[in-house]
């Protein structure tokens, strides 16, 4: 199983002190976020895509290709790619040139995003979302997956004998996964095509969860990708680690309130009781996190949430050391001890490779 952790890069004064960061420190505070994430033993850092204030990351292959030079193991990722809003030709060339720099270590989840504004601001609609995502998808594994596309489509010119550069390393497409809080049609789309299915895992009641993740793995089998558990399914989740569970509380509350996304809601307390939040202990976040796949079966990754809300950098490398030393060591093993070995690993470039040198070697059997 797979543990990281996902930014939304989000610029927000820190309530504590009134200061704002930069964009500039911002963009490096996530840089080094990663880093830190590779030191501690963590397996993936994601990252959001936004096109307005108060977010900074607009250009996820720029940053992603910035750590990828400064990193060894970690796995790249976006938290979302905006594939209702972006050119697919463009996505295509983008990914596949950062999996070339990375060595492979680069997978992407594709989503709407939840900001209406984007559409004009690209040049789209809206009330097309859907039809996008669905359209664009399509378009794009044809672009990964032959050398030579020609297509037509409602929502961008034709393409005649066009060919994407570079092409996927070593002829293998950068892994997907779906990402959707809400949304069965992208739950289906990710099943039809024997993708990932991430879930945010964050506002929602486990009950949501379990309906979506459960849906996305009766249409992974009806499509015939293999059976439901063996669907591959992400989450996401948010964690504020203290050694003693109070600690925690009253040092993340003032974050939690003036939180643009929680601010003016249910209580802190309500929230964590109500949703997948944990703020406590590192016991406390280690038997919550187990408790998730008794709603989601077992599962492929999980990414937490770390430096939203105005976290003081410091405050976020502190958490990244009780994740990675206290956590995710001990989730490690009981999920490991759990997984039944029918059920697939994450997808990696190295097991995508694999696999599809293994398909290639059946079929010259088949017709030897």
């Amino acid at each position: 199983m797979q543990f990281g952790v996902f930014t939304v890069g989000d610029v927000t004064p820190d309530p504590t002190t009134g200061r704002t960061p930069s964009e500039a420190e911002r963009i490096q505070a996530m840089v080094t976020i990663a880093k830190k994430a590779e030191e501690v033993g963590l397996d993936v850092f994601a990252t959001g895509e936004h096109h307005n204030p108060p977010f900074v990351p607009s250009s996820p292959t720029t940053l992603l290709g910035y750590i990828a030079a400064q990193t060894s193991t970690l796995q790249l990722s976006t938290s979302t790619t905006l594939i209702t809003t972006n050119d697919p030709v463009k996505i295509a060339e983008d990914y596949a040139m950062l999996q070339h720099l990375a060595g492979g270590r680069v997978d992407l989840m594709m989503g709407r995003g939840n900001t209406g504004p984007v559409y004009p601001w690209f040049g789209q609609d809206i009330r097309n979302g859907i039809g996008l995502a669905i359209e664009n998808y399509a378009l794009l594994r044809r672009l990964w997956d032959e050398d030579v596309v020609d297509w037509e489509g409602k929502f961008r010119t034709p393409l005649h004998g066009f060919t994407s550069t570079p092409r996927p390393l070593d002829g293998v497409a950068p892994f997907v996964w779906h990402g959707s809080i809400r949304s069965p049609e992208i739950a289906e789309q990710a099943a039809y095509y024997g993708d990932g299915f991430f879930h945010n895992h964050i506002f929602w009641p486990a009950s949501h969860t379990k309906q979506m993740v459960e849906f996305y793995r009766r249409r992974f089998e009806h499509y015939g990708h293999g059976s439901a558990d063996q669907a591959i399914v992400g989450l996401g989740g948010q964690v504020f680690m203290r050694k003693n569970s109070q600690d925690a509380v009253d040092e993340f509350r003032p974050y939690f309130d003036h939180a643009p996304v929680y601010g003016g809601g249910p209580s802190l307390e309500d929230f964590t009781t109500q949703t997948p939040l944990t703020v406590g202990s590192p016991q406390q976040v280690i038997e919550r996190t187990l408790g998730f796949r008794e709603y989601v079966g077992d599962y492929q990754r999980q990414l937490f949430l770390m430096d939203h809300a105005g976290l003081p950098l410091k405050t976020v490398l502190e958490q990244l050391d009780l994740l990675g030393e206290e956590v995710v060591p001990v989730l490690r093993r009981e999920f490991a001890a759990l997984k039944p070995a029918h059920v697939p690993d994450a997808p990696t470039h190295e097991s995508l490779v694999a696999a599809r040198a293994e398909a290639a070697g059946g079929v010259q059997l088949a017709s030897a």
